[in-house]
């Protein structure tokens, strides 16, 4: 059974009293891994792991802070920055340097890039991108695939229909408190289905796509260079969205490892190692219509986040970081797939290397996955079904992952054989997608 004591299930009680949904961010929500036992906050945190409010300790072998914390949890030299800027003061009257050297840093390792604007959130940085591109093109209309946040000009794709969004990456995201005069801004297209985004732009009406590099799948010989050649023939703003996919496969965007140059680019995640700092890269002659439109924010001018990205790069080159998590996490997949197999159990991996993920395909798949946390929790790690890799998963602690999961895929094992799976549960099963919490 797991442990009764759970001060982290007890303050997120409290919360969803104060906090709508209990917390600011849906992906860490206890009901999106195991709703009632889930120890939801941490005290403090070392590399691969953290230790609960009770003081208990966890491997993370799940999200490693939702995908930042490439580098592994408190980085000491990254820290180290950040202390500096704490003692020396983080925001003035005047503005960082920081933010300067930064912007010409992520230009030099993309030399088709001239410009930079920062920001310190992923959604918020994307609705830049958005916003820049739009004044650059002169149109309003976006064609998007994949996941990019938040905000309105995104959600306004499921005014039409609320499904419309389903198929990039979060189901049930309802556009309430959407202007609904919005329907139409936005039109979706499935990520590596050209012809899908030929008809979209067919009517001259789109100003700009946006997109990510690649997330669940690879694409497909000529997909990639055929939306640029789009982009380019029609005049319209071409932006891949790398706050995810940044800085894992290549030191820099994944848009390098294809040789395929946008006029925009989002980094985000990976960027600070878990501070928070966001940038948007472009083309000087996009980029310059920010100085036509207003965009603007104090807090965007803060120094924690430039200096902390600055080290973050910095160490990443140092230890060639994103070769050695794409390594780390091809090998987790592999060892994924001998367990399966080991068990009879099929099974489908996907993602990018060092952002893995694997499912069954079979009907009682999201039990199972409330099962993997459940059991594992129990046996000291975070883990669900995905592992998004860190320099710090060390051979070890792979060898102890696999170690634990072993007899968690016997017994979902036992359960496609006809064990109750619902008996092994030891509270409600984990959401799927976007619900209201009460």
């Amino acid at each position: 059974m797991i442990q009764k004591k759970n001060s982290g299930q007890e303050l997120w009680r409290r919360a969803k009293r104060v906090i709508p949904g209990g917390n600011m961010m849906l992906s860490k929500r206890a009901e999106m891994f195991l709703p009632e036992h889930w120890p939801n906050y941490f005290a403090r945190t070392e590399g691969c792991r953290l230790w609960d409010l009770d003081g208990r300790e966890y491997i993370d072998m799940s999200l490693m802070g939702i995908g930042t914390n490439t580098l592994g949890y408190s980085h000491p030299e990254v820290d180290r920055a950040v202390q500096q800027v704490v003692r020396d003061g983080n925001l003035a009257t005047l503005n960082c340097p920081e933010e300067v050297y930064l912007a010409e840093r992520l230009v030099e390792l993309h030399p088709w890039a001239d410009m930079v604007r920062l920001a310190r959130s992923g959604g918020e940085a994307n609705s830049i991108a958005v916003r820049i591109a739009r004044a650059a093109s002169g149109r309003d209309q976006v064609a998007f695939c994949g996941y990019h946040g938040w905000h309105d000009w995104y959600l306004a794709a499921n005014l039409g229909d609320d499904q419309t969004l389903a198929g990039h990456l979060l189901p049930g995201l309802e556009p309430l408190g959407v202007p609904k005069h919005l329907r139409g801004s936005v039109a979706s297209f499935k990520y590596n289905c050209f012809s899908e985004l030929e008809a979209v732009v067919r009517d001259g009406s789109v100003g700009v796509i946006k997109m990510e590099v690649s997330r669940n799948a690879e694409p497909e010989p000529g997909f990639l260079e055929k939306v640029r050649e789009l982009a380019t023939a029609k005049g319209i703003v071409l932006i891949f969205d790398e706050c995810t996919s940044g800085f894992r496969q290549t030191f820099g965007g994944l848009h390098k490892l294809y040789s395929i140059e946008p006029d925009m680019a989002v980094f985000g995640k990976t960027l600070g190692n878990g501070y928070a700092i966001t940038a948007v890269i472009g083309r000087r002659e996009i980029m310059e219509a920010a100085q036509g439109t207003f965009i603007s924010s104090t807090f965007w001018t803060e120094r924690i986040g430039p200096a902390a990205a600055l080290k973050t790069l910095e160490v990443m080159e140092k230890v060639r970081s994103w070769e050695r998590i794409t390594e780390i996490g091809r090998q987790i997949g592999e060892q994924w797939r001998v367990l399966a197999e080991r068990h009879g159990l099929p099974i489908q991996i996907s993602g990018l290397p060092s952002m893995i993920a694997f499912t069954f395909p079979v009907p009682r798949m999201l039990k199972y996955k409330t099962l993997i946390t459940q059991e594992m929790l129990k046996k000291g790690f975070l883990a669900s079904t995905a592992v998004y890799v860190c320099t710090e998963h060390s051979p070890s602690v792979i060898e102890e992952y696999f170690s634990a999961l072993d007899p968690v895929f016997s017994l979902i094992k036992e359960c496609e054989m006809g064990r109750s799976v619902d008996d092994l549960l030891e509270g409600p099963v984990c959401h799927d997608g976007f619900r209201r919490l009460n």
